[in-house]
């Protein structure tokens, strides 16, 4: 993984034989084992008529015990997979092993349970005194996140602490096979994947499963010119063998520059211009030129190459407003010169009301002649976490309060660019992380269960705001957990308590999977934009699948402060329930509903419509009727979908 000191600087701105019960078994409380804080109940499930197309559930059973020869503590368990990602596709096989040291013979009972504390699975067997591994084989055709408890029935104990990961339980992910519920996409240019991510450079397993097509990839002048002038050559072969499959798409990143160009003695340099503007410029036609070659090698379906050219100036940037439109004038007409299909992208601010604001003070500085699409970071808040979710100011009643919304931050970011800037502009929203609440901790009794729950909903709600706003592309923060700052990971760090740069031995979180799920549905979609007069605190957003007929896709969730509170629980039961319109008045039928984890469902309507029990996790519907969505949805100001 590519690592960068500014990586992280949005941040500081926010000041048996084992009986096994399948497939809906009682449920318990993931963390009773855990001594986590929990509330009980499936948000997932749907509270709708519904019948699954396919059974989902969870099978794992034909234990086989070994003597293990290694590790320490009571009982330790994992999944097994080569990759490291502990995420399988749905319907595979795939061993979950539990070692225990009981030192006297016991019984092991052990569960597996949903994010939110369903127990899908559970059972037990019998276990010798000595160090023993027992190895189940597993399968499951139901989606998402699962937790692994287990204890002794006479010594009690449970699974220990690894790296990130807390005491109680370990994990692991099942991805969603939507094959029977959405077609699968085409794309006639490659950039119109949606989904982009920070954290996992060169991890092309993870990326895959997750369904993210682009990343970012260092070429700075700090970077590749650090000693000198004419240092990097743009004929050599300077690509990561990562990206040579062209699977995953290259966000090139331009900001910082080295000791030596800099007039101000900082080495990297990311306040001010580089003394010599007209050498920055020849250096950015060389990254043109590589980059354009690239393209044509390895991307053959891709139309442009995309540039960022500051990052977070709001933070960074000391120099003043003329000297930046200098800068971006330089970067423009050094890319434009060797690369006929540069998009150069900025300003890069941390929230999208910052970049509202730098738009707004240099378009009468002609900063638009210099950029060719929008990038942005979508932080929103003091601190995005569990606590502070994306719709937490939406539904303030002071206007004041309301604009500091994402929604309202989106919103107001898309009029700004059609009132000043070039029409048609993309929006990439390049990094947009929640991290666990502040002043938290790695540590063995955090993240509780609950907690989990809460940062995965979240999760994927900001992505799914920034999407149903106008985003062309949102960029997922992070990969594993992070030293520093606390849980921005979608994985835990299986290595590290306090976590470390560029771990592969990791575990899913419930993000991972609403994330897996997220770019499933919505990727190859244009969007269709907020659907219209629903009521207070229910949020929903179309899209719509590219090409003629295409299936349209809504996105529907409910938030509700007064029951979304790290000291009493963040609750997995609130629900409300919303009348959708998917067809023609008069017309009955049934849509597919998906849940937050890509478990899709049956679901009858009538007169045109389908009632779904909203909860604080996401759902999708899948429906036909593109003219029903398209009147009853707004488009986003200025969003074209091209």
């Amino acid at each position: 993984m590519n690592k960068h000191p500014l990586l992280l600087s949005s941040i500081a701105l926010a000041i048996a034989g084992a009986l096994t019960a399948c497939g809906g078994s009682d449920s318990s409380d993931l963390a009773a084992t855990a001594n986590t804080q929990n509330t009980s109940g499936d948000a997932a499930n749907l509270k709708a008529t519904a019948n699954a197309a396919t059974p989902q559930k969870i099978t794992c059973a034909s234990p086989s015990a070994a003597a293990a020869t290694s590790g320490s503590g009571k009982i330790t368990a994992d999944t097994i997979s080569a990759d490291k990602t502990r995420l399988y596709p749905s319907g595979s096989t795939f061993k979950l092993a539990i070692t225990t040291r009981a030192g006297s013979a016991d019984t092991l009972r052990w569960t597996i349970s949903t994010a939110v504390s369903k127990t899908v699975a559970s059972g037990s067997f019998a276990v010798p005194a000595s160090a023993t591994t027992t190895t189940l084989t597993c399968t499951s055709t139901m989606a998402g996140f699962f937790a692994v408890t287990a204890n002794l029935a006479k010594g009690g104990g449970m699974i220990q602490t690894s790296g990130t990961r807390p005491n109680g339980f370990t994990t692991f992910g099942v991805l969603p096979d939507l094959s029977g519920t959405l077609p699968a996409p085409s794309y006639a240019h490659q950039e119109q994947h949606r989904f982009g991510m920070q954290g996992f450079n060169g991890n092309g397993p993870a990326l895959a499963a997750l369904g993210i097509s682009s990343t970012i990839d260092d070429r700075q002048m700090s970077v590749m010119e650090p000693s000198g002038r004419n240092t990097f050559n743009a004929s050599a072969n300077n690509l990561d063998p990562f990206y040579t499959s062209g699977k995953v798409m290259r966000l090139v990143r331009l900001d910082g520059i080295p000791g030596w160009a800099s007039g101000h003695g900082l080495s990297p340099d990311y306040g001010y211009v580089p003394v010599d503007l007209n050498y920055f410029s020849n250096y950015l036609g060389r990254v043109g030129a590589e980059t354009e070659a690239i393209r044509a090698r390895n991307y053959s379906t891709q139309q442009s190459n995309y540039y960022q050219v500051t990052w977070e100036p709001y933070i960074l940037w000391k120099d003043t407003d003329a000297n930046f439109v200098a800068l971006y004038k330089a970067a423009y007409q050094g890319l434009h010169s060797k690369d006929p299909n540069a998009v150069v992208m900025g300003p890069a601010e941390p929230f999208p009301s910052l970049t509202t604001d730098r738009l707004k003070r240099l378009a009468p500085l002609g900063y638009a002649n210099y950029i060719d699409g929008i990038a942005t970071h979508g932080y929103y808040d003091a601190g995005t976490s569990p606590s502070h979710p994306p719709e937490r100011r939406h539904t303030e009643p002071n206007p004041a309060d309301a604009a500091n919304s994402l929604i309202n931050e989106m919103r107001n970011l898309r009029a700004e660019m059609a009132a000043d800037y070039k029409p048609g502009m993309k929006l990439f929203v390049t990094e947009t992380g929640i991290s666990y609440d502040l002043g938290t901790t790695y540590n063995p009794s955090y993240p509780t269960s609950n907690v989990l729950f809460a940062h995965g909903a979240v999760v994927a709600r900001a992505h799914l705001i920034l999407l149903g706003e106008g985003a062309d592309q949102t960029y997922v923060f992070f990969g594993p957990d992070f030293p520093g700052e606390t849980g921005y990971g979608t994985f835990f760090d299986l290595d590290n308590p306090q976590a470390a740069f560029g771990t592969t031995n990791i575990s899913p979180k419930p993000a991972a999977m609403t994330v897996a799920a997220m770019t499933r549905i919505l990727d190859g979609t244009t969007t269709l934009g907020p659907v219209k007069n629903t009521p207070t605190g229910v949020y929903a957003y179309s899209f719509q699948q590219r090409g003629s007929g295409g299936k349209v896709v809504t996105a529907l969730w409910t938030h509700n402060n007064a029951v979304w509170d790290a000291s009493v629980g963040f609750s997995t039961t609130y629900s409300k329930a919303y009348p959708l319109s998917v067809d023609a008045p008069g017309t009955s039928g049934t849509v597919q509903l998906i849940d937050a984890m890509g478990n899709p469902s049956s679901v009858p309507y009538s007169n045109g419509v389908v009632t779904v029990t909203l909860t604080e996790l996401p759902q999708y519907v899948v429906s036909t009727n593109a003219d029903v969505a398209k009147n009853n949805s707004t488009k986003p100001v200025g969003y074209t979908g091209s």
